[in-house]
Parts: C-alpha cells; structure tokens; sequence
C-alpha cells in the first residue's frame, strides 16, 4: 500500500496520526526507593555479555517483580479511556509503582522522561506520555517495567479505547495471538528461531508486518541484556536452557513494518502512519517448559 493511500484511509476512518504533545516536568521519587544504577544520570552501564541463567533465589525475585509490573499493565490499561491524557496515566501508575516500594524502570533510563512508554496508534513503541487526550477509537499500547528487589520486571499491553473499528481490534488480537504462539515454543533446548518463526507465522497469516528493529531480551539485574529475541524470521540459533529469563514482545502493524524515530529521539512510529500493536511477557525457562512471569493473576485474586 502507498503511503498516500494509507493516509487517504486513516483520514476517511477518522484515526488519528501522532502528534507530539506538551511533557510535564520530571516526577519525584522518594530517596527510600532503591534505584537502579542509571536513576541519577541516566548513563545505562554495560551489562552481561552472555545470556545470564538464573538460580532458584534470582528466579523468586523475579517472579515477585513480574507479578507487581503485571498489576501496574493491568491498573495502565484500565485508566485509557475517552477524554484521558497519557500523561495522566503515567502520574498515576508512576504513584502506585512508587508506593510499591518500587522503581519505575524506564524513568531515566538513558534520559527517557517518563514512567511508562505510552503508543497510541501508528505509535510502535516507545512513546512519551504527554498532554494527549486519548479519544474514542484510539489504539494504545503500555509499557510498564519496574525495579525492585534488586531486579526488574517487564510486560507491555494494547488497549482499545471506547469503540475501536473492527480492524484495529483485529490488530490488537493477532498481536496478543502472535506473543501466545511465541510463548507456546519455549523449552529447554528450543533456538531463538523458533520464536521468531511463531510470532511472523501468526503475523503472516493475517496480513501483517512484524517490526525486525526491535527485540525481546534477557532481563535480571539488568534491564536489557542478551539474548536479544527476535520476532521476525532468523537465524539465531542460541537455544535456551532451565534458568533463562527473558522477554518476548512482538510489535505487529497492520501495513508496512517500516518505521522511523520522531525528533524527540524516543518515538517510534509506523512511516505509513498505519496502525500498530505490541503485547509483551517476561518467561523463565523450565525442566516442564516454560513460566510466564507476568501473567494475569488467576480471577479472584
């Protein structure tokens, strides 16, 4: 599709392209809060230069770090609704994280500004929450990580906002679908490409790009750290062993995959200004298979 015609689309359905809006001064965080090491000046150290495996002790860590970002998502999404600013979202999640006892990962993280990442629409990923009003219709993903205990814990949602087209919820299920299928494939001894292939098979199927730029990776101490996880078909060939943790975080668009960065050094969005969607777990690797850190918790809890 040209990118004429996908403009002449999403202006004859009414969705909205990314606009930057106003960002609000930087929030505070309780000195009793534990940081990680680029709190201060956002300079991200070097991490691992292997993929970490876990012990028993690392792994109860991060199960209780998956569950607190899980309840953060979860609170996140709730919030998006008709007449709501992303940057009310993040004041609100950025509180309760914070009165969690916990770090709000991406903030400073080299200097995003932030608590969360919030995208709405042709915004892949990575988006800075301003003074945006969300409206009727609108696609909008969250990224919500945390630091606690030493550890950190990431997962990412895509939320339809009021009554969303047909299409953009078709979207927003093969993305939900794509991340369920790359799950499904995890295993000790599984390759890195059997991830991938899951992920552009369940893309393929529908008719939708899968971003290569932008990967899964190992996650413990550190924030970002190998493996990195592809989504599109590779040839990575690591495989994965009992003790691994990692996340898997597949961004589908529903015409080109081609993107590009705003000025804002931090955007990232669809260049054919076309919808975009991501779902995102953190998995441990297991003797029976695989455990999603950051499940839902079961209905009732």
């Amino acid at each position: 599709m040209s990118r004429a015609l996908a403009r002449l689309q999403s202006w004859l359905s009414g969705r909205r392209r990314w606009t930057a809006g106003a960002v609000s001064p930087w929030r505070d965080i309780p000195a009793s809060i534990p940081r990680p090491s680029y709190a201060r000046t956002g300079h991200v150290p070097t991490g691992p230069s292997s993929a970490v495996v876990c012990d028993d002790e690392a792994v109860e860590k991060l199960r209780r770090a998956g569950r607190l970002a899980r309840r953060m998502l979860d609170y996140a999404c709730a919030l998006a609704a008709p007449g709501v600013t992303t940057d009310a979202i993040d004041a609100l999640v950025h509180d309760r994280i914070v009165a969690a006892g916990a770090y709000p990962a991406p903030y400073n993280y080299m200097g995003f500004p932030k608590s969360i990442c919030a995208s709405p629409n042709d915004v892949i990923c990575h988006g800075i929450p301003d003074s945006r009003v969300l409206r009727d219709g609108d696609v909008v993903s969250f990224d919500v990580s945390v630091f606690v205990d030493g550890v950190f814990g990431d997962n990412c949602g895509t939320v339809c906002v009021g009554d969303v087209d047909a299409a953009g919820r078709r979207l927003v299920d093969a993305t939900r679908g794509a991340l369920d299928a790359a799950i499904a494939v995890v295993r000790p001894g599984a390759c890195l490409t059997e991830i991938g292939d899951a992920c552009s098979d369940a893309a393929d199927v529908r008719g939708y790009g899968v971003v290569r730029q932008y990967c899964g990776h190992g996650i413990g101490t550190t924030f970002h750290a190998p493996p990195l996880v592809s989504h599109c078909r590779n040839q990575n060939k690591f495989r994965l062993q009992k003790g691994h943790v990692f996340t898997i975080e597949p961004m589908l668009t529903e015409g080109s995959p081609e993107l590009y960065v705003a000025r804002d050094g931090w955007t990232v969005l669809t260049r054919d200004e076309q919808r975009a969607a991501q779902f995102e777990h953190t998995v441990l690797v297991t003797d029976a298979g695989h455990e999603v850190l950051t499940a839902p918790p079961p209905e009732g809890e």
